[in-house]
């Protein structure tokens, strides 16, 4: 049995009641809003555009069926082809306003000398490697220590483990690194008995029973790193904005060693700017929360997002799984603003090493996106943060419209005579044939949708420059290109196969088959044949009766690439996590040419607690 180590403060309760999704509320606390300046206009120029651009393609298309009206064959298409586009060109037209929005020079605010603020580094884990964990907490916690500030900061470890080999080894870590901290940093540990209703209650337990002594919280994941800056940032902000209840960060990846996280970090790295600061233009105060990197004011938070369960089919009672966009829009219901600041640098996450990795990931969020769908109508909720709901939803629920999309395209051939379907015919009256697109209508159909989603990528990259960063950080011009096409081949490779994935896991949700909610794996594995040609099944059985079908000449030679990627799906699902120098020469990385101080730190701290706590090594004292 594990013994109990438990290093608290005193305990200082803070309610926090379930909130009624059947009516409004509002915080009394919360300051009467203040509008954000130009934040309709952002709006509209976010998704007029793409409303158009879906108008005009439907507006082009019509003629292409029949003058008697639309059959529902042919409106379901239309529908399809419409849905799948709009959120396309929404992803287009918000990094458009990025790029707008960083090439603007905002007139400067009146900076308001920020109030101290005691400031909690809430981190939950949850069957963690110790040394990892805590040599990010020791990094964090040192460089707030050198920084120096007015706020006041303290790291707190929430542990839920529950296999005791990992609690025991936890906890030796633990007081081997509060032996070696400096003289007033702060690190307290508990472990919870029952890990009742997961991260959401690990949060409540401590809000509940300690939060009342702290302002803020600063909640992080068991791979969040963050600098001293940025925290410190974090912070002034939320001092400096009476009416703020979260804001949210953006977090970089880094760390990534495999195929398929390399992949990862450098379009989050190149391309997500642009995108993250177009999102925080039309967001206003209505942001969004992903759960970790965010700091929250804590008397906020305990008074207007506590999560109650929501009620099953069968009567039951089921727990919140994406629990983050909800308490996001109960903040923002209270009267509380949640705000998104991209431009705060040196907040870091880790990304899923392999493919199946990310596949495994993928299904739990599936199942707590979709779970949002039943939350849309519940009372008071702003528009906005009804759209970020829907939104993550709608991101997986795509995937069945793609296939369904890539099925239709599969059937209508490559000519009239040589269609798979019959539609109206009158030798053939019970089934139907396929309306009178000709090869040329639905190949211009595909090149739109590919050119619109290499779109963004490319926009990305022209707006590197304004967001202060350079080429030359990628290792110079030409390893930045060859890192892009890699990126670009690989991510056309992946696609297909993604699109399958979420489809499974979108019909897992709806059958009940997806169950639990397991914590993510931080070094992956090598996984074997067997593993892998089960988990692929689906895809490469599609690859190869598409690439059959081509060759007969039944279906398009534009399908080619998806046919491909489709039945390559297990060497490729084998390739995602090759991490040897292939990975490096295909993609290079900017932190491996300019890495920030805190990862170094990060490394060497692992690696010295976990040394010292399997009996090998000694940890550097803190100067």
């Amino acid at each position: 049995m594990t013994r109990d180590l438990h290093i608290m403060p005193p305990e200082a309760p803070l309610p926090m009641p379930e909130q009624d999704f059947g009516r409004a509320f509002r915080d009394d606390r919360a300051p009467k809003d203040q509008p954000v300046r130009s934040v309709g206009l952002w709006r509209a120029l976010a998704f007029s555009p793409a409303m158009a651009a879906t108008l005009g393609l439907l507006w082009v298309m019509q003629d292409w069926f029949s003058g008697e009206g639309f059959s529902i064959i042919e409106a379901v298409l239309l529908a399809l082809i419409a849905f799948n586009f709009f959120w396309i060109a929404f992803t287009v037209s918000t990094v458009l306003l990025g790029m707008i929005s960083l090439s603007r020079q905002d007139k400067p605010e009146r900076q308001v000398r920020p109030q101290p603020l005691r400031v909690a580094l809430v981190m939950p884990v949850y069957n963690e490697v110790p040394w990892f964990v805590l040599g990010n907490a020791r990094s964090m916690l040192e460089e707030l220590r050198a920084r120096g500030g007015q706020h006041h900061y303290a790291m707190f470890i929430l542990s839920d483990t529950r296999d005791d080999t990992i609690a025991a080894q936890e906890q030796s870590s633990i007081e081997a690194l509060r032996t070696t901290l400096a003289p007033g940093l702060e690190l307290y540990y508990r472990r919870r008995e029952q890990n009742t209703d997961r991260k959401v209650g690990n949060i409540a337990d401590w809000v509940s029973r300690w939060g009342g002594a702290w302002d803020a919280m600063l909640v992080l994941d068991a791979d969040s790193l963050m600098t001293g800056r940025a925290i410190a940032r974090l912070t002034d902000a939320l001092a400096r904005d009476p009416g703020a209840g979260l804001i949210q960060s953006f977090p970089q990846l880094i760390g990534a060693q495999s195929v398929f996280a390399r992949m990862q970090q450098f379009a989050n790295g190149v391309y997500g700017v642009a995108f993250a600061e177009g999102l925080s233009r039309w967001c206003g105060q209505e942001g969004n929360y992903w759960g970790h990197n965010a700091i929250i004011r804590t008397a906020a938070f305990a008074s207007c997002a506590g999560l109650p369960k929501l009620r099953s089919l069968t009567g039951g009672e089921k727990l919140i799984m994406s629990h983050d966009f909800v308490e996001a829009g109960l903040l923002r219901r209270a009267g509380w603003s949640v705000r998104f600041l991209p431009r705060i640098r040196g907040s870091y996450e880790e990304t899923p090493p392999t493919l199946i990795d990310h596949i495994l990931r993928d299904r739990r969020w599936c199942q707590g996106n979709l779970q949002h769908l039943k939350l849309l109508g519940s009372r008071g909720f702003r528009s906005i943060s009804r759209f970020h709901m829907f939104h993550g939803a709608v991101g997986y629920l795509m995937s069945p419209l793609w296939f369904a999309l890539l099925v239709m395209w599969a059937l209508i051939g490559q000519g009239k005579d040589a269609s798979v379907l019959h539609y109206f015919s009158p030798d053939n009256p019970l089934f139907p044939q396929w309306p009178q697109m000709s090869e040329g209508r639905h190949v211009l159909v595909i090149l739109v949708m590919y050119a619109m989603l290499l779109a963004p990528k490319l926009l990305g990259i022209a707006a590197l420059p304004l967001s202060g960063a350079r080429y030359a950080d990628f290792g110079g011009g030409l390893r930045f290109a060859l890192s892009f096409l890699s990126e670009v081949i690989l991510s056309v490779l992946y696609a297909p196969i993604l699109m399958v994935q979420q489809m499974i896991a979108v019909f897992r949700t709806a059958l009940g088959l997806q169950k639990g909610w397991s914590p993510q794996a931080r070094d992956g594995g090598r996984y074997s044949l067997t593993t892998l040609l089960i988990c692929h099944a689906l895809e490469t059985v599609s690859g190869l009766a598409l690439s059959a079908g081509i060759l007969a000449g039944l279906v398009s030679v534009w399908l080619a690439p998806i046919a491909v990627s489709l039945a390559l799906a297990v060497p490729l699902s084998a390739l995602s996590g090759v991490s040897a120098g292939m990975a490096r020469r295909l993609l290079g990385m900017r932190e491996e040419y300019r890495e920030p101080a805190i990862t170094r730190a990060a490394r060497r701290y692992r690696d010295e607690l976990r040394a010292l706590v399997e009996g090998k090594g000694t940890m550097t004292p803190a100067e």
